[in-house]
Protein backbone atom coordinates (compact mmCIF):
# COMPACT_ATOMS: atom_id res chain seq x y z
CA UNK A 1 0.00 0.00 0.00
CA UNK A 2 1.62 3.48 -1.17
CA UNK A 3 0.07 6.78 -1.11
CA UNK A 4 1.40 9.78 -2.44
CA UNK A 5 0.82 13.37 -2.36
CA UNK A 6 2.31 16.76 -3.67
CA UNK A 7 2.93 19.59 -1.30
CA UNK A 8 0.01 21.54 -2.43
CA UNK A 9 -2.25 18.01 -1.54
CA UNK A 10 -3.34 16.49 -4.36
CA UNK A 11 -2.75 13.11 -4.47
CA UNK A 12 -1.55 11.13 -7.11
CA UNK A 13 -0.91 7.47 -8.65
CA UNK A 14 2.06 6.16 -7.31
CA UNK A 15 3.07 4.00 -9.76
CA UNK A 16 3.26 7.25 -12.63
CA UNK A 17 6.12 8.55 -13.26
CA UNK A 18 7.07 11.85 -10.59
CA UNK A 19 10.71 13.10 -10.88
CA UNK A 20 12.83 13.82 -13.64
CA UNK A 21 15.73 11.95 -15.43
CA UNK A 22 17.80 15.28 -14.16
CA UNK A 23 16.60 15.81 -10.61
CA UNK A 24 19.68 16.87 -8.29
CA UNK A 25 17.79 14.53 -5.20
CA UNK A 26 18.26 11.49 -7.54
CA UNK A 27 22.01 12.05 -9.17
CA UNK A 28 23.65 13.91 -6.12
CA UNK A 29 21.41 13.02 -3.33
CA UNK A 30 21.10 16.87 -3.04
CA UNK A 31 17.77 17.43 -0.56
CA UNK A 32 16.84 16.20 2.61
CA UNK A 33 13.80 13.80 3.97
CA UNK A 34 12.04 13.06 7.52
CA UNK A 35 10.24 9.93 8.08
CA UNK A 36 7.34 10.30 10.37
CA UNK A 37 5.35 7.39 12.09
CA UNK A 38 1.58 7.57 11.78
CA UNK A 39 -0.52 4.85 13.65
CA UNK A 40 -4.28 4.84 13.55
CA UNK A 41 -4.41 8.46 11.37
CA UNK A 42 -2.13 10.36 13.97
CA UNK A 43 1.34 11.47 13.13
CA UNK A 44 4.05 11.02 15.91
CA UNK A 45 6.55 13.98 16.47
CA UNK A 46 5.01 15.63 13.16
CA UNK A 47 6.34 19.07 14.54
CA UNK A 48 10.14 18.31 15.68
CA UNK A 49 10.43 16.05 12.25
CA UNK A 50 9.37 19.94 10.61
CA UNK A 51 11.87 21.29 12.84
CA UNK A 52 14.64 19.36 11.77
CA UNK A 53 13.73 18.91 8.21
CA UNK A 54 14.06 22.63 8.19
CA UNK A 55 16.96 22.59 9.79
CA UNK A 56 18.76 19.91 7.22
CA UNK A 57 17.10 22.25 4.55
CA UNK A 58 19.45 24.99 6.16
CA UNK A 59 22.64 23.09 6.34
CA UNK A 60 22.13 22.49 2.44
CA UNK A 61 21.43 25.54 1.51
CA UNK A 62 17.85 25.24 0.46
CA UNK A 63 15.07 27.55 0.27
CA UNK A 64 13.32 27.03 3.97
CA UNK A 65 10.07 24.71 3.99
CA UNK A 66 6.61 26.04 4.84
CA UNK A 67 5.75 24.16 8.11
CA UNK A 68 2.23 24.87 6.76
CA UNK A 69 2.52 23.51 3.27
CA UNK A 70 4.11 20.43 5.13
CA UNK A 71 1.53 19.74 7.26
CA UNK A 72 -0.93 19.98 5.00
CA UNK A 73 0.72 17.71 2.51
CA UNK A 74 1.38 15.21 5.56
CA UNK A 75 -2.35 15.41 6.11
CA UNK A 76 -3.62 14.59 2.56
CA UNK A 77 -1.87 11.24 2.44
CA UNK A 78 -2.91 10.33 6.09
CA UNK A 79 -6.87 10.70 4.86
CA UNK A 80 -5.98 9.20 1.81
CA UNK A 81 -4.52 6.16 3.67
CA UNK A 82 -6.69 2.77 4.36
CA UNK A 83 -6.28 2.65 8.42
CA UNK A 84 -8.54 -0.60 8.75
CA UNK A 85 -6.59 -2.35 6.76
CA UNK A 86 -3.37 -1.34 7.61
CA UNK A 87 -3.03 0.51 11.20
CA UNK A 88 0.12 1.95 10.82
CA UNK A 89 2.10 3.88 8.29
CA UNK A 90 5.59 5.41 7.40
CA UNK A 91 5.49 8.98 6.52
CA UNK A 92 7.79 9.86 4.06
CA UNK A 93 8.66 14.02 3.40
CA UNK A 94 11.32 14.37 0.68
CA UNK A 95 12.63 17.79 -0.30
CA UNK A 96 15.30 18.09 -2.93
CA UNK A 97 16.97 20.86 -5.05
CA UNK A 98 14.90 20.14 -7.90
CA UNK A 99 16.04 19.46 -11.80
CA UNK A 100 19.23 20.41 -12.67
CA UNK A 101 17.67 22.46 -15.66
CA UNK A 102 14.80 23.39 -14.37
CA UNK A 103 13.07 25.89 -11.74
CA UNK A 104 11.80 25.28 -8.38
CA UNK A 105 12.64 22.25 -5.97
CA UNK A 106 10.86 18.67 -5.87
CA UNK A 107 8.75 18.35 -2.84
CA UNK A 108 6.22 15.58 -1.76
CA UNK A 109 4.89 13.21 1.19
CA UNK A 110 4.34 9.55 0.24
CA UNK A 111 2.88 6.94 2.81
CA UNK A 112 4.37 3.25 2.97
CA UNK A 113 3.54 0.13 4.60
CA UNK A 114 5.90 -0.50 6.94
CA UNK A 115 7.74 -4.18 6.31
CA UNK A 116 6.99 -7.17 8.71
CA UNK A 117 11.10 -7.49 9.36
CA UNK A 118 10.68 -3.85 10.98
CA UNK A 119 7.90 -5.23 12.89
CA UNK A 120 9.64 -8.71 13.73
CA UNK A 121 12.55 -6.77 15.19
CA UNK A 122 10.91 -4.52 17.28
CA UNK A 123 9.86 -7.84 19.16
CA UNK A 124 12.68 -10.56 18.64
CA UNK A 125 16.00 -7.28 19.14
CA UNK A 126 18.51 -7.38 16.39
CA UNK A 127 22.28 -8.07 16.56
CA UNK A 128 24.60 -5.45 15.75
CA UNK A 129 28.64 -4.46 15.14
CA UNK A 130 30.54 -1.32 15.09
CA UNK A 131 31.90 0.25 11.93
CA UNK A 132 34.39 3.36 11.58
CA UNK A 133 32.67 6.31 10.39
CA UNK A 134 35.84 7.77 9.43
CA UNK A 135 35.80 11.48 11.69
CA UNK A 136 36.61 12.93 14.77
CA UNK A 137 33.78 14.20 16.63
CA UNK A 138 35.02 17.59 16.32
CA UNK A 139 34.53 17.56 12.11
CA UNK A 140 31.19 18.25 12.51
CA UNK A 141 32.09 22.07 13.86
CA UNK A 142 34.95 22.02 11.98
CA UNK A 143 34.01 20.93 8.42
CA UNK A 144 30.19 22.00 8.03
CA UNK A 145 30.43 20.84 4.29
CA UNK A 146 30.26 17.93 5.36
CA UNK A 147 26.95 17.72 6.54
CA UNK A 148 27.28 15.65 9.58
CA UNK A 149 24.24 16.35 11.40
CA UNK A 150 22.11 16.77 8.17
CA UNK A 151 19.33 14.01 7.30
CA UNK A 152 20.04 14.27 3.69
CA UNK A 153 19.57 11.92 0.70
CA UNK A 154 22.66 10.92 0.42
CA UNK A 155 22.59 7.56 2.29
CA UNK A 156 24.70 5.30 0.04
CA UNK A 157 27.09 5.00 2.75
CA UNK A 158 24.49 4.11 5.43
CA UNK A 159 23.32 1.51 3.14
CA UNK A 160 26.52 -0.10 2.30
CA UNK A 161 26.99 -0.46 6.23
CA UNK A 162 23.98 -2.26 6.26
CA UNK A 163 24.65 -4.89 3.75
CA UNK A 164 28.26 -4.86 4.85
CA UNK A 165 26.70 -6.12 8.15
CA UNK A 166 23.85 -8.68 6.52
CA UNK A 167 27.04 -10.20 4.86
CA UNK A 168 28.38 -11.17 8.17
CA UNK A 169 25.05 -12.29 9.18
CA UNK A 170 24.18 -9.63 11.34
CA UNK A 171 21.30 -7.19 10.86
CA UNK A 172 22.69 -4.00 12.10
CA UNK A 173 25.36 -1.23 12.74
CA UNK A 174 26.47 0.89 15.00
CA UNK A 175 28.72 3.94 14.01
CA UNK A 176 31.68 5.18 15.88
CA UNK A 177 34.35 8.23 15.37
CA UNK A 178 37.88 8.20 15.20
CA UNK A 179 38.02 8.12 18.95
CA UNK A 180 36.21 5.22 19.20
CA UNK A 181 33.32 7.04 20.23
CA UNK A 182 29.83 6.06 19.57
CA UNK A 183 27.86 7.96 16.48
CA UNK A 184 24.36 6.93 15.59
CA UNK A 185 23.00 3.34 13.48
CA UNK A 186 22.37 4.16 9.88
CA UNK A 187 19.11 4.84 10.53
CA UNK A 188 18.53 5.13 14.45
CA UNK A 189 19.77 6.85 17.59
CA UNK A 190 21.67 4.33 20.21
CA UNK A 191 20.82 4.43 23.66
CA UNK A 192 22.13 2.64 26.60
CA UNK A 193 20.55 1.94 29.94
CA UNK A 194 22.98 2.11 32.89
CA UNK A 195 20.84 1.18 36.30
CA UNK A 196 17.90 3.77 35.96
CA UNK A 197 19.38 6.19 33.45
CA UNK A 198 19.49 6.35 30.09
CA UNK A 199 22.13 7.77 27.94
CA UNK A 200 22.84 8.75 24.40
CA UNK A 201 25.16 10.83 22.73
CA UNK A 202 24.98 14.29 21.48
CA UNK A 203 24.05 15.94 18.06
CA UNK A 204 26.48 18.47 18.45
CA UNK A 205 28.99 15.79 16.73
CA UNK A 206 27.17 15.09 13.67
CA UNK A 207 24.30 12.47 14.94
CA UNK A 208 20.69 13.61 13.77
CA UNK A 209 18.67 14.65 16.90
CA UNK A 210 16.31 12.24 17.91
CA UNK A 211 12.68 12.56 17.87
CA UNK A 212 11.88 9.27 19.32
CA UNK A 213 14.67 9.46 21.34
CA UNK A 214 13.61 12.30 23.03
CA UNK A 215 10.19 11.07 23.18
CA UNK A 216 11.28 8.61 24.90
CA UNK A 217 13.83 10.45 27.21
CA UNK A 218 10.80 12.98 28.17
CA UNK A 219 8.45 10.12 29.07
CA UNK A 220 11.33 8.11 30.77
CA UNK A 221 11.56 11.73 33.17
CA UNK A 222 8.42 12.07 34.10
CA UNK A 223 8.58 8.09 35.57
CA UNK A 224 11.85 9.33 37.34
CA UNK A 225 14.66 8.27 35.02
CA UNK A 226 17.57 9.86 34.56
CA UNK A 227 18.30 11.03 31.62
CA UNK A 228 22.06 11.82 30.06
CA UNK A 229 23.27 13.24 26.17
CA UNK A 230 26.97 12.87 26.53
CA UNK A 231 29.85 10.99 24.81
CA UNK A 232 29.85 7.30 25.14
CA UNK A 233 32.71 4.99 24.37
CA UNK A 234 32.38 2.00 22.54
CA UNK A 235 33.99 -0.41 25.04
CA UNK A 236 30.88 1.03 27.42
CA UNK A 237 27.92 -0.60 25.32
CA UNK A 238 28.26 -4.40 26.32
CA UNK A 239 28.63 -4.08 29.50
CA UNK A 240 25.35 -1.44 29.75
CA UNK A 241 21.99 -2.88 31.36
CA UNK A 242 20.64 -2.52 28.00
CA UNK A 243 21.01 -1.24 24.63
CA UNK A 244 18.62 -0.33 21.88
CA UNK A 245 17.85 1.27 18.48
CA UNK A 246 15.32 4.24 18.16
CA UNK A 247 13.64 5.84 15.33
CA UNK A 248 10.59 6.17 14.25
CA UNK A 249 9.57 3.52 12.19
CA UNK A 250 11.55 1.08 14.64
CA UNK A 251 10.62 2.65 17.60
CA UNK A 252 12.26 1.09 20.67
CA UNK A 253 14.18 -1.96 19.37
CA UNK A 254 16.45 -3.95 21.49
CA UNK A 255 19.93 -4.91 20.90
CA UNK A 256 20.52 -8.59 21.53
CA UNK A 257 24.48 -8.94 20.62
CA UNK A 258 27.03 -6.61 20.03
CA UNK A 259 30.24 -7.90 17.89
CA UNK A 260 29.47 -11.33 18.73
CA UNK A 261 28.98 -10.52 22.19
CA UNK A 262 25.94 -10.48 24.59
CA UNK A 263 24.23 -7.50 25.70
CA UNK A 264 22.19 -7.39 28.91
CA UNK A 265 18.60 -7.94 27.59
CA UNK A 266 16.05 -8.05 30.46
CA UNK A 267 12.69 -8.50 28.92
CA UNK A 268 10.81 -6.60 31.79
CA UNK A 269 13.44 -3.31 31.19
CA UNK A 270 12.66 -3.89 27.63
CA UNK A 271 9.10 -3.59 28.42
CA UNK A 272 9.12 -0.38 30.71
CA UNK A 273 10.99 1.38 27.82
CA UNK A 274 8.52 0.62 25.03
CA UNK A 275 5.73 1.50 27.55
CA UNK A 276 7.20 4.74 28.21
CA UNK A 277 7.66 5.60 24.65
CA UNK A 278 4.25 4.48 23.91
CA UNK A 279 2.68 6.56 26.90
CA UNK A 280 3.28 10.15 25.13
CA UNK A 281 0.84 8.88 22.81
CA UNK A 282 -2.16 8.23 24.75
CA UNK A 283 -5.31 10.28 25.03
Amino acid sequence: MRVLALLDGTILDPDAPLLRADDLGVLRGDGVFETVLVVDGKPRELGPHLDRLARSAHMLELPEPDSAEWEHCAKAVIDAWDWAASPEMALKLVYSRGPEFGEGQTAYAMGLQIGAGVVRRRQDGVSALTLARGFEPAEAERSPWLLLGAKSLSYAVNMAAIRHAEANGVDEVIFTAADGSVLEGPTANVVVANGRTLRTTPPVIGILPGTTQAALFRAAEKAGWETRIEPIQAEELTSADGLWFLSSVRRVTQIRTLNGQPVAASAELHAELSELYESNYRD
